[in-house]
């Protein structure tokens, strides 16, 4: 198993003074979409758990077609960023409401730090929707952290690791594990036993294919899965599942990720047993799936929280959807607080009040035509 030991970022930023300036600044949003957190709280009736028919009714109500995009596979996220934004969302006090998200993995690490109610994550890419069912499945069937890791990957789980060892003892304990593939095919027989017969989610041939490419791959490359399989494939920068979970260090050079910690793999657990972190196919910058999403968090009197959205805007102003995709925010349901997340912004300015940049502020930037590039939304528009 290939191992990246990120290191700790020294702290260049006084992150209580950015908060303290970060909320100052007039707001400016829709009042059809604006929800103060007092009247959210007051009206929520976003569901406790959802129905597996309710769910998967969501699932297919919400999504568009599966579109191209130019990484085909994306099985797992490239940015190490992910252990610094979790703490700072943590510091900045995001909490509860409707997460947002785009992507594979990272989206958990970045729910735990949240700890929303809902969550919705959207990929323009159809297997993307399959592969979080497969970790749905698995989330479902493993009772810790080192089942999960066990059952993704094939792996025997080493004795002697329970729900107090520290994330990166488990993955050194198993980096000398060999992967058993007949245990793999019992696996992936009973993940797609529980999607389809005990939830009773239904797939195309194409949609079977994708989910069987998918659990294949996890086990071929096992925790040195990168971005396109092989850590050092395209788009993949050497960084592994393992890294990315293990690894991914915050500015005091503690891992933090969804697996981190019992307590962050348990909400996420519980989350997914009630079905409500729901995959959906879309464009960003498509007619119906952010604004389905958007009437489904209105007509609950809730709030979108925080808005993941990786990099995908540079592929929108390459494309010529950059407004389209403005236009489709601007009907989200949100709130002084709600933020988009933007690990992108770290690598040019190193600054948390550009990756956690409100979504309120920058929506009327965008509004007033201060916003032509991808380095104007990477700069929180400032």
């Amino acid at each position: 198993m290939i191992v990246f030991r990120l290191r700790g970022w020294a702290r260049g930023v006084a992150f209580a003074a950015m908060v303290g300036g970060l909320w100052a600044s007039a707001w400016v949003v829709s009042p059809a979409a604006r929800l103060t957190p007092r009247q959210a709280v007051a009206s929520r009736s976003l569901p406790a758990r959802l129905s597996d028919a309710d769910f998967w009714k969501l699932v297919s109500d919400i999504s568009e077609p599966g579109g191209y995009f130019r990484i085909t596979d994306n099985y797992t996220s490239n940015e190490r960023e992910v252990g610094r934004l979790q703490t700072m969302l943590h510091e900045l006090g995001v909490k509860g409401g409707v997460y947002l998200g785009v992507g594979p993995e990272q989206n958990f690490s970045y729910i735990t730090a949240i700890r929303p109610e809902m969550a919705f994550i959207v990929d323009i890419r159809r297997q993307a929707v399959m592969q979080h069912l497969m970790f749905k499945a698995v989330f479902e069937m493993a009772a810790d952290r080192a089942a999960f890791i066990s059952l993704l990957f094939s792996k025997p789980r080493p004795a002697g690791l329970d729900r107090s060892t520290p994330i990166q003892h488990i993955w050194d304990a198993f980096a000398a594990v060999a992967t058993d593939h007949d245990a793999g095919a019992k696996t992936y027989a009973r993940v797609v036993d529980r999607l389809t017969r005990t939830h009773g989610f239904t797939f195309t041939p194409e949609e079977t294919e994708q989910l069987d490419g998918v659990f294949e791959a996890f086990q071929m490359y096992g925790p040195a899965i990168s971005t396109r399989g092989s850590a050092g494939g395209f788009g993949g920068n050497g960084v592994t599942f393992a890294d990315l979970t293990g690894w991914s260090l915050d500015e005091a050079g503690q891992p933090q990720s969804f697996l981190s910690t019992e307590e962050n793999y348990q909400f996420l657990k519980a989350l997914q047993e009630k079905n409500l972190v729901v995959p959906a196919s879309g464009d960003f910058g498509g007619p119906k799936t952010i604004r389905a999403i958007g009437e489904y968090v209105r007509e609950h009197r809730a709030v979108v929280s925080a808005f993941y959205v990786s990099n995908v805007e540079q592929y929108l102003f390459m494309d010529g959807k950059d407004r389209a995709f403005y236009d489709n925010v601007a009907a989200l349901p949100v709130s002084e607080s709600s933020i988009f997340i933007r690990p992108y912004s770290l690598r040019q300015w190193g600054s948390p009040g550009r990756s956690l940049c409100p979504i309120g502020r920058f929506e009327a930037a965008v509004g007033a035509g201060e916003v032509h590039t991808n380095n104007d939304a990477l700069a929180c528009a400032r």
